[in-house]
């Protein structure tokens, strides 16, 4: 079997190690292509964009997914497949301090990887604004220069708005000034060179990926990045340390004995209740898990204030929606519509997924379904509906949320020993499959 080599950079949009192995958008990309081939992909890590680029010039890897932004310096030297995302360039600064409105507004520290698109847009924007001033770092990548810019360390940098919406909710307090250029093309890059073979075959395949299976991929890894605003994350860093450890424990057992990630079960618990046995709702709903009196009689929970009850209460519930959906529903889709149904009801569920599919939507996928939620106000459509009206709105919100903080809490307190959780781990769809158009044969490039 053939081999094909795929330079790339760690990152959250493009490739990292997750608890059940290899991840990231552009992997999963790159990996259905290597599939699509019959061959095995191998994984070339470089610390900056640049350096995969350089990888792909002296052929020691055939493509790079580094995230690369198509720029015309690099269009003379590489060939560029179809898009597979837009990024904005933008600007980003502390909060608290001064937020520069234009090129010419910038005082402090700005600093940018070397070699990067962001030093060749602020090359650009120095025509216009002769007095711009940075600096260029080999030592640094983006995210470690806005951990900097978060820190205080540094008064300014410049990256794509796809990795700082991400980083966003880990560092709450980056704030974008302003955006550096319209958004801009990101696509794999191939070497310049007579046989196109390889590079018409990616065409080829990232044509056959339908508009469907990459609105899927975007939003499995981008389409809850904009959910809790900067207060909410401040809180939630300060449960984790102040809340968290009391009922720790009691999340781990309950998580085990229904086989389920316990920092999942941990986020349904803080989007419940912030972690706070003594809640009560509006409507009468109590507890850490915020079981209603009905629900709570049905799992046999004599005390839904008690935070043991109540914790595994709430996995039983949940551990018992996700078996309730169909089996060829893949995870993490699974999983995010048993969460609408935790907050709105089974019944409710059912309706919006048989909405879905009256709408010409998949029902086993949670994107496509999430935009029929809303429907569940209006009348012309819950009236269709066997349980009727359901505020919507709220699930779609509420699923976001729990999303955005089991990711906050993986990035605090994912210390290697969990088990992979179903939720890191899916395949690029296998629809997305190429019939191979004549021969070829990828074997390493030559190291």
């Amino acid at each position: 079997m053939g081999v094909l080599r795929a330079a790339t950079i760690n990152s959250p949009t493009t490739y990292y190690e997750g608890q059940a192995g290899a991840t990231g958008y552009q992997y999963e990309l790159v990996k259905g292509f290597a599939d699509a081939l019959g061959v095995e992909l191998e994984i070339d890590v470089h610390s900056s964009t640049s350096g995969t680029l350089g990888a792909v010039r002296r052929g020691r890897a055939h493509v790079s997914v580094g995230a690369v932004v198509i720029t015309p310096k690099r269009q003379r030297r590489y060939q560029f497949t179809h898009p597979v995302i837009d990024v904005v360039p933008q600007l980003v600064y502390r909060r608290g301090s001064r937020r520069p409105r234009n090129a010419g507004d910038i005082e402090g520290k700005l600093l940018v990887p070397a070699g990067s698109e962001s030093a060749e847009y602020l090359q650009t924007l120095k025509k216009t604004w002769p007095n711009l001033q940075w600096e260029e770092t080999e030592e640094f990548d983006v995210e470690a220069l806005l951990v900097k810019v978060a820190e205080g360390e540094i008064d300014f940098t410049v990256g794509a708005s796809d990795v700082i919406a991400i980083n966003k909710r880990y560092y709450p307090k980056l704030r974008v000034a302003f955006d550096l250029s319209r958004p801009q093309n990101v696509a794999w890059a191939f070497r310049l060179q007579e046989d196109r073979s390889l590079f018409n075959r990616a065409q080829h395949y990232l044509s056959s990926v339908s508009e469907s299976d990459i609105n899927r991929l975007r939003d499995r890894y981008f389409g809850h990045v904009k959910h809790v605003n900067y207060f909410g994350a401040m809180k939630l860093a300060q449960h984790v340390e102040t809340r968290l450890p009391k009922y720790r424990r009691l999340f781990e057992k309950a998580a085990a004995k229904y086989e389920l990630d316990w920092l999942l079960l941990a986020a349904i618990g803080y989007q419940e209740s912030h972690w706070d046995s003594a809640a009560v709702s509006p409507t009468g709903v109590r507890g850490i898990m915020m079981l209603t009196r009905q629900t709570a009689k049905f799992l046999d929970v004599q005390n839904r204030r008690d935070p043991a009850q109540s914790i595994m209460g709430g996995a039983r519930y949940i551990r018992r929606l996700i078996d309730l959906i169909d089996a060829d529903v893949p995870e993490p889709d699974r999983t995010w519509l048993a969460l609408s149904a935790y907050n709105l009801g089974y019944g409710h569920l059912r309706d919006v997924r048989k909405l879905t599919e009256i709408r010409g939507g998949d029902s086993r996928r949670w994107i496509d379904v999430q935009e029929n939620l809303p429907l569940l106000t209006q009348p012309r459509w819950h009236k269709k509906t066997r349980y009727g009206y359901a505020r919507g709105h709220e699930a779609k919100t509420y699923v976001g949320n729990v999303r955005t903080y089991y990711d906050m809490l993986v990035y605090l307190l994912d210390d290697g020993t969990r088990s992979g959780s179903v939720l890191e781990a899916e395949a690029i769809p296998s629809e997305a499959e190429l019939r191979p158009e004549g021969p070829l044969n990828i074997r390493s490039p030559v190291l």
